[in-house]
């Protein structure tokens, strides 16, 4: 038989607590930029694959055959479902999926982790269709790189969108060098 921890709380849902990290005075302000540079990176390459396919022109040496392939309103899903799930992530209060007393709703705290599922759900949604899209539409009729360069934008808008998340996340469950926590 086995004792529990010391330090266990049965109100909280994973057994490690939620990560802190140590990188300086301004470290909040910091993840806050990263996550909008990351942000911004993703946003800025699929949008610069929509471009380049809006105007997309036909082989030099064919000029009578039109491109492949052009990203269309497909193509956009993904990245929309990353995004409404980042929205979802970034919104919720964090003292309410820690478990903090002081809320007089008891289902706050459950209804917290589900809008944060859900949020989760949205995101990786959106990385497995920006995968499946770049494999089933773009790798598996073997178009030119040029064209494939568009599915590949979309799985890397993607990818930053959720390392956005994740380091804003971080960067907001940080508490700054004067933040007063008051308690009776």
């Amino acid at each position: 038989m086995s004792f529990p921890r010391s330090d266990y709380d049965p109100r909280r849902v994973c057994l490690n607590p939620f990560p802190e990290f140590n990188i300086g005075k301004h470290r909040r302000t910091i993840g806050i930029y990263l996550a909008g540079a990351l942000f911004a990176l993703a946003n800025w390459t699929f949008l610069d694959a929509a471009i380049l396919s809006a105007h997309a022109h036909p082989p030099y040496d064919e000029p009578q055959i039109p491109p492949p392939v052009h990203v269309a309103f497909v193509d956009w899903v993904p990245g929309i479902c990353s995004l409404l799930g980042m929205l979802i992530i970034n919104i919720i209060d964090k003292d309410r999926i820690k478990g903090d007393d002081g809320y007089g709703d008891p289902g706050a705290v459950w209804r917290a982790r589900l809008f944060l599922f859900i949020g989760f759900a949205f995101m990786a949604g959106g990385l497995a269709g920006s995968v499946s899209l770049l494999v089933l539409k773009y790798i598996m009729h073997d178009y030119p790189e040029q064209y494939t360069y568009y599915g590949y934008a979309n799985v890397s808008q993607n990818v930053a969108l959720m390392l956005s998340a994740v380091v804003l996340w971080i960067a907001q469950s940080v508490h700054e060098e004067y933040d007063y926590q008051l308690s009776l």
